[in-house]
This record gives structure tokens, sequence and C-alpha cells, in this order.
């Protein structure tokens, strides 16, 4: 019999098996995300196999008739060692096999198969003890309540604090310590013989979890550079992202969930291209405002200029211009832009900041909030998700001309149109639905290839509010560069010209508009660049 005392550790028992089971499904759920894009669906398919495979391994454990004490111990062990090995395995195995997805969902479902056979077990094992009412409230009680521990505790410590791979290891060392306490509190359920054996395997998975978590960074870095290409020089895990550096021979590159976002021997070409095209047909601009481009350099560019008073820049995540400022080959390259007195640096969600402005405009906090900016540079990554789609959408254009001096410019990058056109021109279109004048224009820039931008303004209303259709005759494109601009690599007045002529297989696509509800455009990217990007 098991005395009422170690019934009470059981059910802390309970509270552990059942945080370290929504932790794999989270971390499983967050890595699809990382590595596949489009984290709607990938926390979609996680989710459902997982709760899938929980009913299989419930519907499983009826099977289970003898030694319940010592299944339940074994499975222990064996949830240690495949769900605190299994990100730091499948962040290895990615670039290495073409059957990524079915290892990733086979890893999930037997996780959840192995969790699934946890609580009917314990429930057995405590049966004899408790009355079933009191027993099924109980167990189901601590359940839900470690369901609440995990997902509290994941996304404000967990990845943030010790990343993907720490995280899978140290809840497979909870797992691991839940067996090894097993076979002290459930000894009377245990036969003599084997004992000290199951406790020995009980103490070598917990000194493998160990090692583990110990050469975590080194099973992280070793994996992205097998991923990414280079050596990694710099790698963080923020709230929002994972950022990794790598260097190659030639120079560095930055990542953000796997995604390439520049590389720093051809950056130069990008920004130049996304700037100075807008400052062309807003040569008298003073306040301006950068969405996204927390790497600082849309904004070095912008500091070319000696007429602009105040440069206000709202990123996400303070991990990344925190970057910007003080990892100093970046720091370098964007020459220290985030740390000039003009600029002021706002760490929000964007489509969050356009929607409820609050903040002063830059660092002249004298500028009311309300002062509208004279030209705006967009440079959010890609819609390869719905998180970061909803910056593309008409509500988020919309949303944000209520910001916009009435003759203001906008530039923003809008992917590939060449290898994406449909993605590309249907942000065109969603531009063009919220109100924007728009002309398209793309650039060469060799890590990427040919990729697409638009220069686009608010459309003028009458005395009602009615938005006017613009003859487009009232901007000079292409436009022309500042003659007294200097330290340019890439534009001049020829190669200004060329950025608007398009050539035959980057013209017009019928799309549809990228609309809040929907997102139709992250479905279009997906299906366009696919694993390429």
């Amino acid at each position: 019999m098991i005395d009422r005392a170690p019934l009470g550790l059981l059910y802390v028992n309970v509270l552990i098996i059942a945080t370290c089971g929504l932790v794999y499904e989270l971390v499983a759920g967050t890595l699809a995300s990382y590595l596949l894009g489009d984290s709607v669906t990938q926390f979609s398919l996680i989710i459902g196999v997982y709760l899938s495979a929980l009913g299989v391994g419930a519907w499983l454990s009826q099977y289970l008739e003898q030694r319940l004490a010592r299944t339940f111990i074994e499975i222990e062990l064996a949830l240690a060692l495949i769900g605190g090995f299994s990100t730091p395995l499948l962040f290895l195995a990615f670039p290495l096999v073409d059957w990524f997805q079915t290892l990733l969902y086979s890893s999930v479902l037997l996780i959840g198969i192995l969790v699934g056979l946890e609580l009917p077990l314990l429930m057995r094992i405590l049966k004899e003890h408790l009355d079933f009412s009191e027993l099924v409230s109980r167990v189901l009680a601590f359940d839900y309540l470690g369901a609440l521990f995990a997902s509290v505790l994941f996304p404000i410590f967990l990845v943030p604090r010790l990343g993907l791979t720490r995280t899978a290891i140290l809840f497979g060392l909870l797992n691991a310590a839940v067996g090894l306490w097993g076979t002290y509190l459930l000894r009377p359920l245990l036969p003599a013989r084997g004992l000290e054996g199951l406790r020995g395997r009980a103490v070598l998975v917990i000194g493998l979890l160990i090692v583990g978590f110990i050469k975590a960074d080194s099973l992280t870095t070793l994996a992205e550079e097998n991923t990414l290409g280079g050596q990694i020089i710099y790698a963080d895990t923020s709230p929002y992202q994972r950022i990794a550096v790598t260097q190659d021979g030639r120079g560095f590159q930055l990542y953000l969930n796997g995604h390439l976002q520049f590389n720093s021997v051809d950056e130069y070409r990008y920004h130049e291209a996304l700037v100075h095209p807008l400052m062309g047909v807003c040569p008298d601009a003073k306040r301006i405002l950068v969405l996204g481009g927390g790497d600082g350099l849309a904004v070095r560019e912008l500091l070319r200029y000696p007429n602009i008073e105040s440069i206000t820049l709202v990123d996400l995540d303070p991990a990344m211009t925190r970057l910007a400022t003080q990892f100093e080959p970046l720091a370098m390259l964007n020459e220290r832009s985030l740390s000039d007195p003009k600029v002021a640096v706002i760490n929000q969600d964007a489509f969050v900041w356009a929607k409820d402005r609050l903040e002063p405009l830059a660092a002249d906090t004298s500028d009311s909030p309300d002062a509208k900016f004279d030209a705006v540079v967009i440079d959010f990554p890609d819609p390869s998700s719905y998180s970061v789609g909803k910056l593309y959408t008409t509500y988020f254009y919309r949303a944000l001309k209520r910001h916009l001096a009435p003759d203001a410019g906008v530039a923003i990058q809008c992917t590939s149109p060449l290898v994406a056109p449909k993605s590309y021109w249907c942000i065109l279109q969603t531009l063009r639905q919220s109100g924007f004048d728009v002309s398209p224009y793309h650039a060469s820039v060799p890590t990427f290839g040919v990729w697409g931008f638009a220069l686009a303004r608010p459309l003028p209303t009458d005395s009602r509010g009615t938005e006017r259709v613009s003859s487009g005759g009232d901007w000079q494109l292409p436009p022309r560069l500042n003659p007294r601009l200097s330290g340019l690599k890439f534009l001049n007045d020829a190669a200004m010209r060329g950025l608007f002529d398009l050539p035959a297989d980057q013209q017009t696509r019928e799309v549809s508009t990228n609309r809040l509800n929907d997102q139709i455009l992250v479905r279009l990217y997906d299906e366009e660049w696919g694993g390429r990007n």
C-alpha cells in the first residue's frame, strides 16, 4: 500500500509530467515555425498530431495489465530521452534529410503517445487508494495546472532565457527525475528484482541529459552552421525570434528564424534601392518613420540627408536593435546609425503602434505625438507567417495613412517579383486598395537575386474625404538622386532610371488583396517560395 504522504508527492508528479508534455508540444510547434515558416499552419498541425497521439496513448494503456508501476517508470525514462533530445536532433537533421517533416511529425506522434500513456497508468496505480471521483478530480486538476505553468513559462522565461534546445533537455531531465523518484515513491508496488538496474538506467538517462544541457550551445551552433552555412559568430534567442549571425570568407550574414535578412557583402544595393528613390521624390522630408529595419542599415542611408530632423524607428525586438548598436561588425556596417541623436528607437509591434500611436516621434520630445511623417521606409521581413503577414494588410496600411503628411511618400520592400510575382503584386494591389498611388521598381542584389520594391503615396481626398484617383503625373519617376549625395556604392542617375524599368517577366499579375481576416499573401508566398527561402 502507498501512504497518504507519498500520494501527495505523486500528485506533484502529475503536475510535472503535465508541464513536460505541453512544453514538448510548444517546443515542436515553435521549432516547426522557425524552420518551415507559416506559424499558424505549423502550430495547427503539431497540436492536431499531438492531441491525436495523446488519444492513441490513452487507448493503448488498456492493454498494459501487469507491472504498471515499473511500466510507468520505463515510460518516463523513454520520454525523457526522446522528448529531451528531440529538438537538437531535429535541428541537426533539418539540412540533412529531405523527409524532415515526416521526422518532425513522427517525433511529435511518439512523444504524444508516451505522454498519453502516463496519466491513465498513474490513475490505475492510484485507484486502489482513493475514491474514484476524488482520484479523477485531483489528477485532472493537477494536469490542467501543469498545462497552465507550461503555457506561462514557455514564452516569458523558457525560450528567451534557455532557448529551445535547453528547454527540451531541461524538461527531459524532469521526466527522468520523475522516473527515478518513482522507484522510491512506488517502491511497495515494485518487485525487488531488477529495481537497482531500473534506478541505474534512470541515473544514466539523467547523466546524458545533464551533458546535453551543458553542451546545448555547441549542439545549437553545430545545427545552425549545418543549416545556415558559415561559422556562427553571434546567436541569441529573444521572446520573438532566433537571431543568428554567420561569417564566411567574404563577410557576415544575419538570419532571423533561419531566414537570411542581409549579407554584408551586398546589402548596400538593397538599402540604397530601398531609401534613395523615396528621398528623390521627397527631397524636403524632415520627419522620417522607419518600420522594421532594426539592423540600422536603412537608417544609415537616411542619415546621408542633412535636412532630415528626426528619424523614428519602430522595431518589435529590442534584441535586434541592441545587436545593431552593440555587435561591433554590425555597428560598423550601419555606421552607428541608431546612436545618432536624430534617431529614436521604439521597440513595439508596428501593427499595434500604427493603430494606437502614443510615443513621441523621436529624440526631440518637443514634437507632438500627433505630428505627421514626411516619408516612411518599411523594411519588414518577408510575409512568411501570419504574424508578419498582418503588416502587409489593408488594415495596417490604412492605419499607417493616419500618420502621413498629405505629400508624404512610402518605400516598401515587397519580396522578389521574379521568383514570387503573385506575392509581389499582391502587396502592390493591397497598397492600392488601401488608398495609395503605387509605383513598382526592382533592383539586383546578388545574394537574393532580383528584388522588388514599391514607392507609394496617399491619394488626395476631396472636401468630403473621398479619395481621388491620381493621374500619376505629380511624381517625377524615375526620381533623380540628390546631386549633393555622396558615399553611394550602387546608385547613380542611370542606375536609378533602370530601377523603374520592369522587364516582361515581372509585369503586373492579377491577384487578390491581402486582408487581415484571410491573409492570402502568406499562402501565396508559401506557394511561390516553398523551401527556397
